[in-house]
Order: structure tokens, then C-alpha cells, then sequence
């Protein structure tokens, strides 16, 4: 008999991953991959067609033990009392329901009152913000209404025909993404979500699931696990434990910590979600991270490589040229009509070199300046590691060392969310968590350059006001 095989998925806001691995020891065996459209609201039926395009292309499932999905945060899929899809999903990068957050955070109580109720202050990506303002412009899809769903939820509903809606689940660490959810006694907050859908009540909502046990099975008879949120899982691949930060560079960027106590930051800066393990997941979240380098690198006509190598050649602070990336609106801090700058220009300064630099600082420093004030509540960052697409720029370890003023690890970029559902699916079937081993990392150790934070810092706090 054959070593016992696991697969997991990753469906993200651009394309659905699926990594077939040996339960035992995650070497990997077999992958596949399809893209997702663009946009920020979007027909779930197209994550499905898409998955399915994954499977075909890893060689399909057959020989499979177990299987578990993890999926981007906050996605909103409201589901009709048969089951269906009532409207295009809306993602958590759609910023329409940016005032409903504002007017939520005042009905829940207020900032302090929110965030001990559900750990976060409210932003316009949270699940909650977006029932609201379907609530508020689509009143007929909001009186069809009968189950809310996220993206990680529905996929594994249709994995087992997507029919019974007490066969919908999720995990702690999804659900802390919600608004309506408490990381700490982990309980939906019915109360809360009933406020957000103008007293709208007795909407059904997954069951949460033991993160280390089965939820369901497909079709053809694989059980799944319990899944969970993207960071989650992919702290959960690469083996996070107590203290380590990872800061992670895709479509968007995050810095999360794994913590043993939870966290209710009424600044609105940190979100406290829950991990996958049982533990807590104090996290910031920017909307700009790899696409800042896009940008740049189409502007100056560089790969993401050579605009790494040019930003090593320019010094800490890049000669005072200080950038905002903006370039998308921003979540943290939460300023969604905010646009990019650039500061600090000269007859000198303007170099290729420096603007490569400018932008690796910009998208590091918005995520590290963001992180600060759970640092000030007395976390304490035993490992630095750095994930995400962006993470094989090779500007990107080094820059990131240096303006933290520590050694950091920089993880390389494989499906480390698909990875990390795969390991909870092998948690599941072997009953004890696996030690799979995360090969070719690469350590950076530069010179303390912590003034570049400070200089980020100041251009933020001087454009606070003039965001339009």
C-alpha cells in the first residue's frame, strides 16, 4: 500500500490552487492551477469552474485520503432559501461598503465596544460591512436572504453538492473575518449581523468546525477538513508558532502575529482574527503590496528582479524620496478615497535606484508602522518571516531587515496557503500534526535603518487630511 495522499486548496482573489502532497512527510506530487476573473465582485460559479480546472489539470482526485480548502478572507455570498446564489459575490477588496463599516462601528457601540465584541474594529472589507450595504441598496436581494456564506465555506459546500445547508461549514480563523463573530468565545455574534441587516434575523450561517477534524466529505466519499482564512493557512504551512510575525506580500499585504492571547485593538489598525491551531491572529492588512512593485516595474520597464537589484544599490531612505503606495485606496490605515504620492524629490534623488527603493520601503513600512501598536501592548516577535509573491524580489528580505533592525526570514514563494490547507488535512487523517519542512529559506541580517519607518511615518500623518 501506497503512502497516504492529501490535497489542498488554495482559492485566492486571482486564480484556485490545488497541491497534492504525501501526508507524512508534504513532499509535493502533483499540482495544478486556473485562473479567476478579475474584479472585485464576481460570480461564485466561476471559483468552481476554475477548481475544477485545477483538479483536471493535478491529475484529478481519485487516489486521495483526505482534502481541505482554504480561501481569501471576508468574501460575501448571500444564498436564497434554495440554496442559490442571489447576487455576484462581493470580495473583500470592494470598497462600496466603506461607510456602512463607519455607521456599523457606531451601532455596535462604538470603536471600544466593537472591538471587544468581535476582536476588530470595522472596515469595508469585513463581511458584516458588505450585508449592510446590500441592506441598504438591494432590498429585494436582502429580503431573499436566507444564508450567508465566504468564499472558503461555499467551495467546500459544493465539494459536497451544495445543496444542504446544514452541510455548510467553516473555521474560527474565516469566521474571525466576518464582524460577526467572537475569536474568543468562538460564537457567532447572530445579535450583531441582525443589526447590519436592518433587524433582519434567523439568517443561517456555517456551522464552525474542530480545526483538526473532519467537517463533511465530497461527492465521491473524501473527507474534508475544516479549511480556513488564507493567513491563517499559510502561517499554518509554513509552521508558525507563538511569536513569529509573517508579513505577507500578495494582491494584498498583511502582517499577522500568532499569539496565545487575543487582541481588540480600538485604534482600528489591528484586526483580531483567530489562527487555525486554537490560538489568536492579531492582524494588519494593506491593500497594496505586489501590484505597487507592477506598477513600478512597468514604469521604469524593469523585471521585479532587476527593480529588486536596483533598490540595493540606493541607500536606506532612498536619499529622502519617501513614497505612500496608495495606488488602490488604503484599509490600514483606513482611508479608502487616499491616493498615491510620491515626496521628498529633488534635482538628485529622482534615480531609478531610488524609486525602486522608495517603493519596497513604502509597501514594508505600511505594514510594519500598522503593526506597531500591538507591539506597544507588549507582543514580543521571537522570527520575522516574509511570504507572498513579492517575497522572491530580491530588494525585499534585505530592505525589510534593515528597517526592522533584525534578522528576517524570507520564505520562499511556493502555494504556501494550499500547503497549509494540505497539513490540516493531514492533521485530520493521521490524528497528529505533521512535520513537513520548509526547504530553502533565505536569511537577511542588514544594518539597523529604522529612521526609514520614521520617515514613512511623518509623510503619512502630514496627508492625513488631504485625501479625496
Amino acid at each position: 500500500m501506497g503512502n497516504k495522499l492529501v490535497a489542498g486548496i488554495d482559492s485566492s482573489t486571482q486564480s484556485v490552487k490545488i497541491v497534492i502532497k504525501d501526508a507524512v512527510s508534504g513532499e509535493l506530487i502533483r499540482e495544478g492551477k486556473a485562473a479567476h476573473p478579475d474584479g472585485t465582485e464576481v460570480n461564485p460559479s466561476a471559483w468552481w469552474s476554475a477548481l475544477n480546472q485545477a483538479i483536471e489539470k493535478a491529475g484529478g482526485l481519485s487516489d486521495v485520503s483526505a482534502i481541505s480548502v482554504a480561501a481569501q478572507q471576508h468574501g460575501f455570498i448571500a444564498l436564497d432559501e434554495k440554496g442559490a446564489v442571489i447576487r455576484d459575490a462581493l470580495l473583500w477588496n470592494d470598497l462600496r461598503s466603506a461607510k456602512a463599516a463607519k455607521d456599523l462601528n457606531k451601532e455596535f457601540g462604538g470603536d471600544n465596544e466593537t472591538a471587544k465584541a468581535i476582536g476588530s474594529i470595522l472596515v469595508a472589507s469585513f463581511t458584516v460591512a458588505k450585508a449592510r450595504w446590500m441592506a441598504e441598496n438591494e432590498p429585494e436581494n436582502t429580503k431573499r436572504l436566507a444564508a450567508i456564506a465566504l468564499p472558503h465555506d461555499w467551495i467546500s459546500w459544493q465539494l459536497q453538492g451544495g445543496v444542504n445547508f446544514d452541510k455548510l461549514f467553516t473555521d474560527r480563523s474565516d469566521a474571525s473575518g466576518t464582524g460577526y463573530f467572537s475569536p474568543t468565545s468562538n460564537t457567532y455574534r447572530k445579535d450583531l449581523l441582525a443589526i447590519a441587516l436592518k433587524d433582519k434575523k434567523d439568517i443561517y450561517l456555517p456551522k464552525i468546525s474542530k480545526f483538526d477534524g473532519f467537517a463533511g466529505e465530497t461527492i465521491q466519499g473524501i473527507p474534508i477538513a475544516a479549511g480556513a482564512g488564507d493567513n491563517a493557512a499559510a502561517g499554518f504551512g509554513i509552521g508558525a508558532k507563538s511569536g513569529d510575525l509573517i508579513i505577507s506580500l500578495g494582491t494584498s499585504g498583511t502582517a499577522f502575529y500568532v499569539s496565545d492571547k487575543p487582541s481588540n485593538d480600538a485604534s482600528g489598525e489591528v484586526a483580531g482574527f483567530a489562527d487555525l491551531t486554537g490560538r489568536y491572529l492579531p492582524l494588519v492588512c494593506t491593500l497594496n503590496a505586489a501590484r505597487v512593485l507592477d506598477t513600478v516595474a512597468k514604469l521604469l520597464g524593469k523585471s521585479h528582479d532587476e527593480i529588486g537589484a536596483l533598490a540595493l544599490k540606493a541607500n536606506p531612505g532612498a536619499d529622502g524620496l519617501t513614497m505612500l503606495a496608495y495606488f488602490e485606496g488604503e484599509r490600514t490605515p483606513n482611508r479608502p478615497d487616499a491616493k498615491g504620492l510620491l515626496a521628498g524629490i529633488n534635482n538628485h534623488n529622482l534615480t531609478a535606484e531610488n524609486i525602486s527603493r522608495a517603493a519596497i520601503e513604502a509597501i514594508l513600512c505600511g505594514l510594519i508602522d500598522s503593526f506597531a501598536s500591538l507591539q506597544n501592548s507588549g507582543a514580543k516577535i521571537e522570527r520575522v518571516m516574509i511570504i507572498g509573491g513579492a517575497a522572491k524580489n530580491p530588494g525585499v528580505g534585505p530592505i525589510a531587515s534593515a528597517i526592522l533592525g533584525r534578522e528576517v526570514m524570507t520564505i520562499p514563494p511556493t502555494e504556501l496557503v494550499a500547503d497549509g490547507a494540505a497539513r490540516q488535512a493531514a492533521w485530520a487523517l493521521l490524528g497528529e500534526l505533521p512535520n513537513w519542512k520548509i526547504p530553502n529559506v533565505i536569511t537577511s541580517s542588514e544594518k539597523a535603518s529604522e529612521f526609514v519607518l520614521d520617515q514613512h511615518r511623518k509623510l503619512k500623518n502630514k496627508t492625513e487630511s488631504i485625501d479625496s
